[in-house]
Formats: C-alpha cells, structure tokens, sequence
C-alpha cells in the first residue's frame, strides 16, 4: 500500500466517523492490511488533510512511531494481524508523548538494547529511533558490559534468555548492580506474570514486560524523567 493509497483510505474512514483519530486509523491500516513497512516509511512524507471538523496534519516521524508499534503488537507473541485493537495501541503511544514537550525530552536520549535475537523486536526498536532516541544494541552479556564500559546510557533494555544462560537478563542486572552501576533497567522477555514483574522489581529493574505497549510506556516514561533530573 503506497503513502497515497493510505491517505485515501484514512480520508475515507474519517469522512466514515465524522472524525479523525490520529494515530489510531493509521495503526489500524498497518495491522489490518500489513502493508511492506519498508515501502510506507520511505514513501511517506509529511502530509496534512482536512476530515470533518478537524484538520489533521502529520510528520512522517510521528507516523513511523505509531505503525511500527503496531506492528509490533501483531506480531509479538505470534498474534495474527487484526487482533490487536487500534485504539487500544494509540492510546498508549498517546500516554508515551501525550505533547509535543515530552516527545523533545525524549531527543537524544540513549538506550543500550541488549538481545541475542535483535531481529524480534525491531518495530519496537524503530518506535523509539522515531521519537529521537538513540540506540545502541549488544547480542550477549558480555557485549553489553563492554559497551557500558565505553559509554553511559540512560536506559537499558533486556532480553531474559541468552544461551547458554537462562537467565542472562537477569544475571547482566546483577553484575551492574553489584558493580555500582544503577542506570533504569527493564526486562523485555515473554512474561509479565506478577511474579516475574516481583523479582524483577526486588532485584533492581524497573520491571518486565512482554507487552509492546508497556515497554514503550516504561521507556519513554523514564526516559522523560532522566531528562530533567
């Protein structure tokens, strides 16, 4: 599907609902019809149109945020494409840059992504790169330790599971910690049991999360408050 061929649509559906939700029609359209993210991010500048009463206008990096993310909520875990709710995904996106203010604390930010699997979470990746952060990624614990070594982040996101450890999440947030390092950490793995969400707690992280939507929240949340410490 063409930037066009989008617009088209978005204008058709608004005209539809006598109102236009931004960016939720346009999460609809991605997960709905899955089009090549590759082809709509490059082919989409920025653009405005009018529905009825409203005028709504977008920059191609605010629409590259709310597509990737989801994307990244149909596909994470295997779901299938339409299952997830759109409004439910722009609202959150909306809590993580409810202004224009909180998206420019987000600017330059850096975030250490660590995950031997990059590949699995690369919408969530292009989430963040679209509100300005800067990331920076490691496959293992011990890529990550020497990155830290180099440079200070104000973030880091972790997977759980790196072979041959089980809980190399786990066993990375310990050796910082123990080592004096405090930088905000968040477990990104394939529970959010309350159990999980504990532990992680006790042993120093912001928590964990399997969930598109509250990672991006966590982040950008923090990330927020780090700005104007």
């Amino acid at each position: 599907m063409t930037a066009d061929q989008v617009i088209r649509l978005l204008t058709a559906i608004a005209g539809l609902l006598g109102v236009l939700v931004w960016p939720a029609l346009v999460l609809f359209v991605t997960i709905r019809f899955r089009a090549p993210l590759s082809d709509f991010f490059r082919d989409l500048g920025e653009f405005s149109f009018k529905a009825p009463g409203l005028e709504a206008s977008a920059r191609r990096r605010q629409v590259e945020a709310a597509a990737a993310l989801g994307a990244a909520v149909a596909t994470r875990g295997g779901q299938r494409p339409g299952t997830a709710n759109p409004f439910d995904v722009a609202d959150a996106l909306a809590e993580a840059v409810p202004d224009m203010r909180s998206q420019r604390r987000l600017l330059g930010r850096s975030v250490l992504w660590v995950d031997d699997r990059p590949d699995n979470n690369r919408y969530e990746r292009r989430v963040l790169e679209a509100l300005g952060v800067r990331l920076t990624t490691a496959a293992s614990t011990e890529e990550a330790v020497d990155q830290l070594k180099r440079q200070s982040f104000d973030l880091i996101i972790s997977d759980m599971g790196r072979p041959p450890d089980p809980r190399a999440g786990y066993t990375l947030l310990d050796e910082l910690r123990s080592g004096g390092n405090h930088t905000p950490f968040v477990i990104y793995a394939g529970s959010r049991s309350p159990e999980h969400v504990k532990e992680a707690r006790q042993r120093g992280a912001l928590g964990c999360t399997n969930s598109p939507q509250e990672l991006i929240q966590i982040v950008t949340q923090t990330l927020r408050e780090i700005h104007y410490k």
